[in-house]
C-alpha cells in the first residue's frame, strides 16, 4: 500500500515538473532543445480558438478649460459630476474693467472717424473765404508799406527825414511783402484741401482704432467661459473670488465619447494582434462593451539589457489601445477591465483613424 502511494506521488511530481518545464522553456523538439518564441503559452488557445483575453485599465480623454484673459472669477455655474454640452456657460469673470476698455476704444474710434471725415470733405467755404480775406489784407499792407517807403526815400536827400527813418520804412515794406506771400500760400493750401497722404494716414488710424475696439470686445467676450465640447465635469479647480491667469485651468472635462482601454501585450504575442481587430471590454461588474483595436505601439515599453537572454526578451511589452463604445457613460477613468479579442479583423470606416 505504501509503495503505491509513493509511486502515485512520484508520478504527480514528474507531471508537474514537465508542465513547468514546458511553460518555462517551451516544447522540446526532437533534439531536446526548447522552441522558445515559437511556443506561445499565454495564448496557446489563440491559435486554435477565436478569441483570447488581455487585462488593462480604462482611459478617458480630458480637456482642461480656462479663460483666455486674466481676472477674478465672479460666478461658477457647474460642479463636479455635471454633464456639459457644447456652448453651455460654465463660468464668468468680473467684467467692469473689460467694459471700460470697450467704451474707451469706441470713443477713440469715433474721434478717428471724425478726423478722417474732415480730411475727406476738404476745406469749408468759410475757411476759403477767410483765407482770401487775409490775403487781401496782406496785400493792402504791402501797398501802405510801399507808400511809406517811397515817401521816406524822397525826403532823405532834402534832409526832412533821417536815414534811420528810411531804413525802418524799408524793413516794414519787406515784412509786408513776406506776410502777403504767406497769406497767398495759405490761401492756395485751403483751396486745394488736404493732401492724399494725410487722408490715407487718417484711414489707417481709423483701421487701427477699429482693430483696438475689436480686441477689447473679444477680451470682454472671453470673460465668459463656455464649453466647446460634450462631456462631464471631472474636477472643478477654482472657486468664485479666485484670481486666475490666462489659460489657467478652471474645469477638467472628461470626454465620455472617447473611451479606450490601455493594455499591454508581450513581444512574443505581438503578431497575434492587428489594428481593427474586434474586441469586447468586460468589467468586473459584468458589463460588456464592444470595441476594436485602434493602436499598437511600435516601441517596447521596457528597454532590454545589453546582454539579452530568453527570459529578458519575454519581459518586453508593447502598449495597445482598445477603443470602446460606451454611449451610456458607464466606464470610469482607471477602471480595471478585461479585453476579449477576436481573431477576425474589423476594418475601420473610411476616414476613421486612431492616433497614438
Amino acid at each position: 500500500m505504501k509503495k503505491r502511494v509513493i509511486l502515485l506521488l512520484a508520478a504527480v511530481l514528474i507531471i508537474g515538473l514537465s508542465a513547468w518545464s514546458v511553460r518555462r522553456y517551451g516544447v522540446p523538439d526532437a533534439a531536446g532543445i526548447g522552441l522558445g518564441s515559437s511556443w506561445r503559452w499565454p495564448f496557446a488557445s489563440a491559435t486554435a480558438a477565436e478569441s483570447w483575453e488581455l487585462h488593462g485599465n480604462v482611459e478617458i480623454r480630458e480637456s482642461r478649460l480656462g479663460f483666455k484673459v486674466p481676472g477674478r472669477i465672479a460666478r461658477l455655474y457647474v460642479d463636479e459630476g455635471d454633464s456639459v454640452t457644447p456652448g453651455l456657460l460654465l463660468a464668468e469673470l468680473e467684467q467692469t474693467e473689460f467694459v471700460d476698455a470697450v467704451r474707451q476704444a469706441e470713443a477713440a474710434l469715433d474721434a478717428r472717424r471724425a478726423e478722417l471725415a474732415a480730411l475727406e470733405n476738404g476745406s469749408r467755404q468759410e475757411e476759403i473765404d477767410k483765407a482770401r480775406s487775409l490775403t487781401e489784407a496782406a496785400q493792402v499792407g504791402v501797398r501802405n508799406a510801399e507808400i511809406a517807403w517811397r515817401r521816406a526815400r524822397d525826403l532823405v536827400p532834402k534832409g526832412a527825414v533821417s536815414q534811420e527813418t528810411l531804413d525802418n520804412a524799408q524793413a516794414a515794406y519787406d515784412q509786408a511783402v513776406a506776410n502777403y506771400q504767406a497769406a497767398m500760400a495759405t490761401q492756395r493750401l485751403v483751396e486745394a484741401g488736404p493732401r492724399q497722404e494725410d487722408i490715407d494716414r487718417g484711414r489707417a488710424l481709423v483701421r487701427q482704432a477699429e482693430a483696438t475696439l475689436a480686441d477689447a470686445r473679444r477680451r470682454l467676450a472671453d470673460t465668459r467661459l463656455a464649453s466647446p465640447l460634450a462631456g462631464a465635469v471631472q474636477v472643478r479647480v477654482h472657486e468664485a473670488g479666485d484670481f486666475v491667469g490666462a489659460g489657467e485651468p478652471i474645469y477638467s472635462i472628461a470626454l465620455q465619447d472617447q473611451v479606450w482601454v490601455r493594455t499591454y501585450v508581450a513581444e512574443r504575442d505581438l503578431d497575434l494582434l492587428r489594428p481593427g481587430m474586434k474586441a469586447e471590454v468586460l468589467t468586473d461588474g459584468g458589463n460588456r462593451f464592444s470595441g476594436r483595436v485602434g493602436f499598437i505601439s511600435a516601441v517596447a515599453e521596457f528597454t532590454p539589457k545589453t546582454v539579452e537572454t530568453r527570459e529578458v526578451r519575454t519581459q518586453l511589452v508593447y502598449r495597445v489601445r482598445v477603443l470602446a463604445k460606451d454611449p451610456e457613460g458607464r466606464l470610469r477613468q482607471g477602471m480595471p477591465v478585461t479585453v476579449r479579442l477576436s481573431r477576425e479583423p474589423e476594418r475601420p470606416a473610411s476616414g476613421e483613424g486612431e492616433r497614438p
